[in-house]
């Protein structure tokens, strides 16, 4: 079988990914509350400084209750093998696991391969944000910048997919994305793929439901992460 020159934008995505910019979340917590003003006898303000000391006690326990994840799960692990071969025929299933500034707040991982004419790519993201509050802020900014896509209904606390084809040098390329939001996480997934032969991309249903494949499983993975 004869082989073809790739496409210049995507040959560059072909090779291994050497770094990914992550701006990871701070996790915070709120400041205790400060102690009230004393007044009255010595019994009355060592009263006071007791239910002061109890105040600044229960704030951070109930920032942590509120918190469901403290960490992220390692990427690389959370899908099957059995999946991963389906979505990215002829990539290792260990994959790559990108750089990350703070791999307690994010953490990446990549599979890509060139199965005949056929290419491949995979990304799961794992993001993990002080509160629930946050996340969901985080998850409604980056649906309304992607237009065209639809809910995905049963997948988190509420999630997202929306698939967008893009032709550079009559290559065509299909690229689905999908977000999760779960309590404190935010699982995001890209998956992508093109025909060098005919130069055309996957069907937009193919795309799509490979990436809500890999979501479910990734959502799955995030009990790993809990606190």
């Amino acid at each position: 079988m004869r082989s073809l020159p790739l496409p210049l934008a995507l040959t560059a995505r072909l090779s291994p990914v050497a770094v990914l910019a992550c701006a990871g979340w701070a996790l915070t917590s709120g400041p205790a509350a400060p102690p009230a003003a004393g007044h009255g006898t010595a019994q009355n303000t060592s009263a006071g400084s007791a239910d002061s000391s109890g105040s600044a006690a229960a704030a951070p326990s109930a920032a942590s209750a509120a918190k469901t994840y403290s960490a992220a799960p390692a990427p690389c692990a959370s899908l099957p093998s059995a999946t991963l071969k389906s979505l990215v025929p002829g990539a290792k299933t260990a994959g790559q696991e990108i750089p990350s500034t703070d791999t307690t707040l994010r953490r990446t991982c990549s599979w890509n391969a060139l199965h005949g004419y056929d290419y491949r790519w995979l990304d799961v993201s794992f993001e993990i944000g002080a509160s629930d509050a946050e996340v969901r802020k985080e998850y409604e900014q980056r649906v309304a910048e992607k237009s065209g896509g639809g809910a995905v209904p049963g997948l988190g606390d509420g999630a997202y997919s929306v698939v967008n084809l893009t032709t550079e040098d009559k290559q065509q390329t299909r690229e689905g994305v999908v977000l999760a939001r779960v309590a404190n996480a935010l699982v995001v997934v890209t998956y992508s793929g093109s025909d060098f032969e005919n130069k055309k991309a996957p069907a937009t249903d193919e795309i799509n439901k490979g990436a809500i494949k890999a979501a479910k499983s990734a959502v799955a993975a995030l009990g790993g992460g809990r606190g």
